[in-house]
């Protein structure tokens, strides 16, 4: 088993690309078959409703409560892991520090958004982590 903490960035390009076969799409797919994990914590589901739920976004309530539920429904809750790192947007702390507090070399942080994090081996891109699955997802299909 493969655990992930999927960045909020991951949850809204899932929601709003046309394409079926993209990888965030793919990512979000692998927790509904059981292929992953997903590492939570309070904050991290927090920051999912309140970013899904943006008026910008036109999300639909209904979808906004299935994806949160099926991710939070697969969950393993974990206390965050002191990282000591200083991070451009210190809400993305949470993210990482929960990722390192997953099993050690089983864990992974997919986020669209690799310049936020750390440059270290358990932060992924949607892509490299259906490579990592043995996914292949179609190339640039995360565009809306």
């Amino acid at each position: 088993m493969i655990f992930a903490v999927i960045d909020t960035n991951v949850i809204v390009a899932a929601m709003m690309t046309r394409h079926d076969d993209s990888a965030t799409l793919k990512v979000l797919q692998s927790i509904e078959d059981g292929l992953v994990t997903p590492l939570c914590s309070p904050e991290i589901v927090a920051e999912y409703r309140e970013v899904l739920s943006r008026e910008k976004f036109q999300f639909n309530p209904a979808e906004i409560h299935e994806v949160i539920e099926g991710i939070v429904g697969n969950s393993l809750f974990l206390d965050k892991k002191a990282s000591g790192f200083t991070f451009i947007d210190e809400r993305d702390k949470v993210f990482y520090e929960v990722a390192l507090a997953g099993p050690e070399g089983n864990t992974r942080l997919v986020t669209g958004n690799l310049r936020h994090y750390p440059a270290t081996s358990i932060v992924v891109t949607p892509a490299q982590f259906c490579e990592i699955l043995g996914l292949s997802p179609k190339e640039n299909a995360d565009e809306p």
